[in-house]
C-alpha cells in the first residue's frame, strides 16, 4: 500500500475526530442553539452555555482517550495473539475489573468515583497477570495456552461476580451502572487517576511498534531476525492491559471498540503497525465519541449509556465487515 494512501487516510482521520469532538461539544440530550454555543467557544459570555461547555469538556475528553486506548489494546492484543478476534476481554480486563468493583462494592461500600476506579484498575491488572502466569506454564511458544487461559479465568470471575450478585443484591445497584460503560458525568479528577496507566501503556506500544511487524512474519522468522519474541509478547501484553485496565475503570466496560477498530485499520493503511498505532488512536477516539453523541440525541431528553450504543453500532459493522471480507487476521 502506498504512504501517500495511508498518510490519506491519517488525515481523513484527524478531520473527522476534529468534527466529532466538535459535536459533542455542541450537542446534548437537550436542545441547545449552536451558535450561543459557537459564541462561548469564541470567548463571548454566556453563563449558561458556559456552564453546559464546562460540562462537555472533560465528557469529550475523555471519551476520546478511553476510545484510543481500547482501539490500540486491540491493535496490540490482536497482532501478539495472531487472532483476528482478539480483544481486551479476551485477557480477562473486563471481568479482573468487574470482579474487582463488585469485591469492593460488598466489602468496603464503595459506590462510584475514585473508589471504583481504584477497585477496577488492580483487579483488571491481576487477571490478566494471572492468565499470563497460567498460559506461560506450558512452555509452549503458541499463544493457544494464554487464550484458553484467559477463557478460563474469565469464566471463574464470571461466576464469582454473579455469586456476589446472588447473595448481595444490594452490591447490584452500583454495579450494573458501571458495568455497562458510561461518559455521563465524566470528570478530569478521574482521567488524571488513570493518566499515568494511559501514558505508559501507549510508551511499551510503540516501543513494541518494530518487533510487532517482525512477529506478522511468523514467530521462527521474528527470532531469526533478532526480536527476543517472549520479551515482546510480555511488552506488548503489558501495555494492551495498562491501557485497557486504564480504560474500563474509567468509564466501565465497552464493548466493540477494541475488537472493531482494529480491522477498519488493517483495511485502510495494512499490515504495518508504523502506521496502524497512530490510525488506531484517531478512529479509536473518533469512534467513541460518535458513539456517545448518539447516546445523547437518539433518546431526548433521556440519555443511553455509551456502552449500549458501541454494541448497537459495533455489531452490525462487524457482521458488515466479514461480509464483505474485510476482517482477517
Amino acid at each position: 500500500m502506498r504512504t501517500s494512501t495511508r498518510a490519506l487516510a491519517l488525515s481523513g482521520a484527524a478531520v473527522l475526530l476534529l468534527i466529532v469532538a466538535a459535536l459533542s461539544l455542541t450537542l446534548g440530550n437537550r436542545e441547545t442553539e449552536p451558535e450561543r454555543m459557537l459564541a462561548v467557544l469564541m470567548g463571548e459570555g454566556d453563563q449558561f452555555m458556559e456552564q453546559v461547555l464546562a460540562a462537555r469538556w472533560p465528557r469529550t475528553v475523555m471519551g476520546a482517550a478511553v476510545g484510543a486506548a481500547l482501539a490500540v489494546s486491540g491493535i496490540l492484543i490482536q497482532s501478539v495473539m495472531r487472532n483476528p478476534l482478539g480483544e481486551p476481554g479476551l485477557l480477562g480486563v473486563t471481568m479482573g475489573a468487574s470482579a474487582s468493583v463488585v469485591t469492593a462494592s460488598a466489602v468496603f461500600g464503595a459506590a462510584g468515583g475514585f473508589a471504583v476506579v481504584g477497585a477496577a484498575m488492580p483487579g483488571a491488572v491481576l487477571a490478566v497477570t494471572a492468565v499470563y502466569l497460567l498460559g506461560s506454564r506450558s512452555g509452549s511458544r503458541s499463544v493457544i495456552p494464554l487464550i484458553l487461559a484467559g477463557a478460563v479465568v474469565s469464566a471463574v470471575l464470571g461466576a464469582y461476580v454473579q455469586a456476589m450478585i446472588l447473595a448481595r443484591p444490594e452490591v447490584f445497584d452500583s454495579y450494573r451502572h458501571w458495568v455497562v460503560g458510561s461518559l455521563a458525568g465524566a470528570r478530569f479528577e478521574t482521567l488524571w487517576a488513570v493518566l499515568p496507566a494511559l501514558l505508559l501503556g501507549l510508551l511499551l506500544a510503540l516501543a513494541s511498534v518494530g518487533g510487532l511487524n517482525a512477529l506478522a512474519l511468523g514467530e521462527d522468522l521474528a527470532a531469526g531476525l533478532g526480536v527476543k519474541v517472549r520479551r515482546l509478547r510480555l511488552m506488548a501484553l503489558a501495555a494492551a492491559t495498562l491501557l485497557a485496565a486504564a480504560a474500563t475503570a474509567a468509564v466501565g466496560p465497552i464493548a466493540f471498540v477494541g475488537l472493531a477498530v482494529p480491522h477498519l485499520v488493517r483495511a485502510l493503511v495494512g499490515s504495518d503497525h508504523r502506521w496502524q498505532l497512530p490510525l488506531a488512536l484517531i478512529l479509536g477516539a473518533a469512534l467513541l465519541l460518535v458513539a456517545d453523541v448518539a447516546a445523547r440525541i437518539v433518546a431526548r431528553p433521556e440519555e443511553l449509556m455509551v456502552g449500549v450504543v458501541t454494541a448497537f453500532v459495533g455489531a452490525p459493522f462487524l457482521l458488515a465487515a466479514v461480509r464483505k471480507g474485510k476482517v482477517r487476521g
